[in-house]
């Protein structure tokens, strides 16, 4: 007789739970992620409202480990106890439950940094911040096959990559991706693949030219893959990487601001759209808003390289506004060039509006401005950003081929120290002030 009336009670209680639950993502809705949170994303509420998931061990697998937290289910807000380096030993990492917050920030000095390894966000609602990822090419031979990106996301949305260090990727430093043609309309295809992603305040830097990439040379930044949309890539510090300072695919919709590219190979920002790959679907016109950008060549750049190439087949409505392009020397670079013969078309676009929360700087402050606050941690930088942004400011530098052409994988001593709940504002993931 008392089974049933047990039974009622356990389904109330998990029937006030979810709605406890939905009740707190819907509040969430109303705020921004964190401050400064910009683009089509900027409101997502990431995990906040859930469970706090504390990392405690530099371990790859296992209890406490980062791999665990992110594997669990439901809102979660992700915390450090541990600094340090997580060997990931060429596991990567798929992110495929939504509405989760990574607070690197969280970590004691010297952060978290993460190796042998890229991550893929696969579902939508994310946030990550304050984690440095140097994928490397983790022992394997060349051109076998290990070819991860450092970050990518397939197919998700809502999603904010901020003040993140991404190095040594094999494929993509920084990358938003998924299936091309998903439906049957237009709408379907960019509802399919990835949309409403913000990439800012990140280091973006020396992707491996000739390492395990089975394609051979595969130095590249960011790759803004066919039909993505809402797509915003603003105040990173894109250095040394051959292509891809981005590089927007065939019908892309996005816009980039207030970034600094320096020293890239022969691409700095460009726009294809591969007729092999659209064949039997009508074409589709990019569009992409270049604002309040600098292009600085360096030793490993080309002579008279555009900030922006057209290439494939085709069209991009294009705006351009307050960009600086200029040589190693300081001589004025050309704004537009092409590498291929095909008929794809430049055309002019009105200015457009801007993302939720983007108020540009002028270009001539842009440098300043990303070198003081790009990358993890910029309050506590590791050797590695450290170098790299010491040798954007000074012109010095190159395109590599191996993380052991600077240093190799770090190895930092493992730090502790408890998170107190007290000392942060939980709904943006900053530190209160102290009293």
């Amino acid at each position: 007789m008392l089974v049933k009336p047990l039974s009622l009670r356990s389904k109330l209680a998990s029937l006030l739970l979810l709605l406890t639950a939905v009740t707190s993502l819907a509040a969430a809705d109303n705020l921004l992620a964190f401050p400064g949170a910009q683009g089509a994303a900027a409101q997502t509420p990431g995990g906040r409202g859930g469970k706090i998931i504390r990392v405690t061990t530099l371990d790859a697998t296992g209890p406490g480990s980062l791999l665990e937290a992110l594997e669990t289910k439901g809102p979660r807000i992700v915390v450090f106890e541990v600094g340090g380096v997580i060997d990931m030993q060429k596991h990567e990492i798929k992110i495929k439950e939504p509405f989760l917050t990574v607070a690197g920030q969280t970590a004691p000095s010297p952060g978290i940094t993460i190796i042998r390894t890229g991550i893929d966000v696969l579902t939508h609602d994310v946030i990550l911040q304050h984690i440095r990822v140097r994928t490397g090419s983790a022992g394997a031979e060349p051109r076998k096959g290990w070819e991860p990106d450092s970050f990518s996301t397939i197919g998700a949305y809502n999603v904010i990559v901020d003040h993140c260090s991404m190095t040594w990727a094999v494929d993509e430093n920084l990358s938003a991706s998924g299936p091309r043609f998903t439906g049957k309309t237009v709408e379907e295809w960019r509802k399919g693949t990835s949309h409403a992603i913000t990439f800012s305040n990140n280091l973006v830097a020396e992707g491996l030219r000739h390492s395990t990439h089975s394609k051979g040379e595969h130095s590249k930044g960011s790759l803004i893959h066919d039909n993505a949309s809402d797509i915003l890539i603003v105040n990173n510090l894109y250095a040394h990487n051959y292509e891809r300072n981005p590089l927007f695919k065939g019908g892309v919709h996005g816009m980039v601001i207030n970034n600094l590219i320096y020293n890239p190979g022969p691409r700095a920002v460009h726009y294809n759209l591969i007729a092999e790959e659209w064949r039997g679907q009508p074409y589709q016109n990019g569009r992409l808003a270049l604002i309040g950008n600098v292009l600085r060549g360096g030793p490993s750049t080309p002579a008279h390289l555009p900030l922006l190439m057209l290439g494939g087949s085709g069209d991009l409505e294009y705006y351009e506004a307050d960009n600086i392009a200029v040589d190693w020397i300081g001589q004025e670079l050309p704004k537009f060039g092409r590498y291929t013969n095909s008929s794809a078309k430049l055309i002019p676009m009105a200015k457009p509006a801007l993302p939720f929360g983007v108020q540009p700087l002028a270009a001539a402050d842009v440098q300043d401005a990303v070198i003081r606050n790009a990358g993890a941690r910029p309050w506590d930088r590791d050797p590695v950003d450290a170098r790299i942004v010491a040798d954007t400011i000074e012109g010095r530098g190159e395109i590599i081929d191996s993380e052991e052409d600077v240093g190799g994988y770090p190895a930092y001593k493992e730090t502790r120290q408890k998170f107190d709940e007290k000392n942060w504002d939980l709904r943006y993931m900053t530190p209160r002030e102290k009293k």
